[in-house]
């Protein structure tokens, strides 16, 4: 069974936020700001704000169309758990799920 489509309204802004796979530590900083930073500029979504912590990221950030976060995150996504996975020797998922997400009033 499909999963539900995420709902992002464009210029609306977002928090997103993306667990890795059991808590694990899964952050190579430079790595993952030189992935985020160029795919959201291509995939057409603003990136205002991130955070990344030692097993998790959060995002603020505002897309300009209806799926641009969705398809921000399949790319850096992509990228970066490739990269860690030849790096590190390892397979699988390095995230835990789907991101968690919510709208935020920008007042």
């Amino acid at each position: 069974m499909p999963r539900k489509a995420r709902m992002y309204l464009p210029r609306v802004p977002a928090y997103v936020a993306q667990p890795s796979n059991n808590r694990n530590a899964c952050f190579s900083v430079m790595m993952i700001i030189n992935t985020i930073k160029p795919c959201y500029c291509t995939i057409r979504a603003d990136l205002h704000a991130y955070c990344l912590m030692i097993n998790h990221v959060h995002l603020l950030l505002t897309p300009l169309a209806e799926d641009s976060i969705s398809l921000a995150l399949q790319h850096a996504g992509r990228q970066y758990v490739q990269h860690i996975n030849q790096t590190y020797k390892r397979t699988g998922t390095l995230w835990e799920g789907r991101h968690k997400s919510s709208l935020i009033d920008t007042e």
